[in-house]
């Protein structure tokens, strides 16, 4: 197992949304969504942005510090463990030979599922964890799998193929929310990212 601390310098940002190559609007939504700000909390948020600082002493542009741990589930393909700040996920990457579909001949496939944990938070008991789950797992999607193949996309799907038409890798990419501080998505994107290239290179 591999422990490492990624600065914000070490990943392709798009600003708030994720740590990945992809536009940030579907990040900023869920975003929305997810926080409910009083009117206090909006005035000492403009605050701080207008005097480029947070409430930790950071910066604007300053990233928390973002810890990987690789290898953290000896049964999946790829795996690891991100920490930002009291931000903890697990992600798992499991790997298999399958055929491509009709209409993506030349594209393997990536299935993603987030499971919020009861004890992560709160509003995560019940339907509230349900839909987030179900939100996080779409907008990861989107994120990932959204882009041009190639150089742009977070995951190119045109390198899952074995054999055009025949044969292709598919992806099963499980993810679980242990503790929520923010940057979920960030979390998740870097913990679904650092194992992807295990499963093929092993």
């Amino acid at each position: 197992m591999r422990l490492q601390n990624y600065g914000f310098r070490n990943f392709v940002g798009c600003g708030f949304g994720i740590l990945l190559p992809m536009s940030g609007p579907v990040c900023l939504l869920h975003c929305r969504k997810m926080v409910g700000l009083s009117l206090g909390e909006k005035h000492f948020i403009k605050g701080g942005i207008d005097q480029n600082i947070r409430s930790d002493g950071r910066k604007r542009d300053y990233y928390r510090p973002i810890f990987v741990e690789t290898g953290v589930i000896p049964q999946a393909n790829g795996s690891a463990r991100v920490r930002m700040g009291a931000t903890e996920v697990i992600a798992s990457v499991k790997a298999e030979l399958g055929k491509p579909s009709a209409l993506h001949p030349d594209k393997g496939k990536v299935v993603i599922f987030v499971d919020c944990s009861a004890v992560a938070e709160p509003t995560f008991e019940g339907r509230g964890g349900e839909e987030l789950s179900a939100e996080l797992s779409v907008a990861l999607e989107r994120c990932l799998l959204g882009g041009t193949s190639g150089a742009g996309a977070g995951i190119d799907l045109t390198s899952l193929i074995v054999a055009e038409g025949k044969i292709c890798w598919d992806l099963y990419i499980d993810s679980l929310v242990i503790s929520s501080d923010g940057n979920l998505l960030d979390a998740l994107g870097a913990s679904i990212k650092v194992p992807y290239d295990d499963p093929l290179d092993a």
